[in-house]
């Protein structure tokens, strides 16, 4: 079996053989499957609703609540991969994750829904891991690639939950369960695959590429080489933070609204409005791969400030497309819209994270989980707006677009800078891969 301890220089997709091409696939596959734990309720929402006799206020405190917990859990998380740890971290959160996946069908009304909605949200902590494990495996020049790539595949799980979600409740409704029954025993799914992922991930996936943490080192006698209040006090990591919040934050925002504004907008049923929504995650096959890709080779041509300036655009265009998407008033124009946004908003997340793993070579865990975080931050201040009962969704995706615009215009004004094009992923690794 090929396994070089060192990061890899090249993505090499069909290579099954090396530990690190081998981690890369299981980590994006995984992440790709806690989309269906994390978002299978979102498209069954129309359902949910009129079980449990939701208002639109309560379904936004829903959509806050999914997105709020994981804001938390993204920095503990963060911070959990620097010193314990990928391969333990993602296989404790998948376990942990199941359990209210599991339960959610328990729920009869509003506040354990709400409740349950909330400990599910943790799922979504799964894309810090994610990143921060493509950063381990990858050098410097391929970086941006692999991590869009995986963060991108990952992210389709979001169109393709929205897309099967439907069907498998269809599926149990045709066995004769009743409506109320059938959402409550379609999570059975995605919370079986959250633990056959834990399996594989626990077992066929190491933390770098010369081995795991503790295989190689103790706990006692490391040497703390980080410095938490630099990366704090860092300007750039709170800009990169704002930026995700408006990409990422508006892409699990979509994903918890979109079966819901087709239903009431257009007159969809349920399945093909699962599908219209599908087909916005779906664009993660390519769209925010393109934006990893952009940027590293932005970035071997000018720099970090290059990379920046290409967020900043993608960031602008969102902001322009969302503007449109907003004042649609036919499905066609609708889908066109939704597309163009798409593209942009996720090319800016591969961006961003094209960015991320350079800003602090001492502390990339915690500085992608802060910056993840600013996603479901975002995600989460979005629904505030589509809780209210006195804005329109289509009004909310119009402030929306303006804020991109106004982010885009800080990133493009941020100096980014790095000192070296080396990056040492942590104090543990640094003695790992020595």
């Amino acid at each position: 079996m090929k396994n070089s301890s060192k990061p890899l220089e090249n993505l090499r997709i069909f290579d099954l053989s090396s530990v690190q091409m081998r981690t890369f696939h299981i980590t994006w596959l995984t992440f790709f499957m806690c989309f269906f734990g994390w978002f299978g309720l979102a498209p069954l929402m129309p359902t949910i609703r009129e079980d449990l006799g939701l208002t639109k206020g309560q379904v936004g405190n829903i959509i806050i609540a999914s997105v709020s917990a994981t804001i938390f859990a993204r920095l503990f998380i963060g911070r959990l991969c620097d010193t314990w740890g990928p391969r333990k971290t993602y296989t404790a959160l998948l376990v942990l994750g199941s359990i209210p996946v599991f339960l959610v069908g328990l729920s009869h009304s509003y506040a354990t829904f709400l409740l349950f909605r909330l400990a599910i949200g943790v799922i979504g902590a799964s894309f810090v891991i994610t990143q921060y494990h493509t950063s381990v495996m990858f050098a410097p020049g391929i970086k941006g690639t692999a991590n869009a790539v995986a963060g991108g595949w990952g992210n389709l799980g979001g169109g393709i939950t929205n897309m099967v979600m439907p069907v498998i409740f269809a599926g149990i409704v045709g066995l004769g369960y009743t409506n109320s029954e059938a959402w409550r025993l379609a999570m059975i799914v995605p919370g079986s695959l959250l633990l056959i992922c834990a399996f594989l991930y626990y077992n066929f996936t190491q933390d770098s590429p010369g081995g795991n943490f503790y295989a190689f080192v103790k706990p006692v006698g490391i040497k703390e080489k980080t410095n938490i209040l630099e990366v704090l006090t860092d300007w750039r990591v709170w800009v990169l933070a704002l930026a995700y919040s408006i990409c990422f934050g508006m892409e699990i925002t979509f994903d918890n609204v979109a079966a819901l504004y087709f239903v009431d907008t257009f007159n969809f049923d349920q399945k093909a409005a699962g599908l219209l929504a599908g087909l916005f995650g779906f664009m993660n096959i390519f769209a925010r791969a393109l934006g990893g890709i952009f940027a590293d080779r932005i970035g071997r041509a000018y720099g970090i400030s290059g990379k920046s300036w290409l967020l900043a655009g993608f960031l602008v265009l969102e902001g322009i497309g969302l503007y449109f998407f907003s004042n649609t008033l036919t499905i066609t124009y609708a889908i066109v819209a939704m597309l163009s946004f798409a593209l942009f908003l996720k090319m800016a997340n591969g961006a961003t994270y094209a960015i991320t793993p350079f800003i602090n070579s001492k502390n990339v865990g915690l500085v992608a989980g802060i910056v993840g975080a600013g996603g479901n931050i975002g995600g989460m201040l979005m629904g505030f707006l589509f809780k209210s009962e006195s804005i329109s969704y289509a009004e909310a995706f119009q402030y929306i677009g303006g804020a991109a615009l106004l982010v885009g215009i800080l990133v493009a004004l941020t100096k980014f800078t790095i000192k070296t094009n080396e990056i040492s992923l942590s104090p543990v690794l640094e003695e790992v891969m020595a």
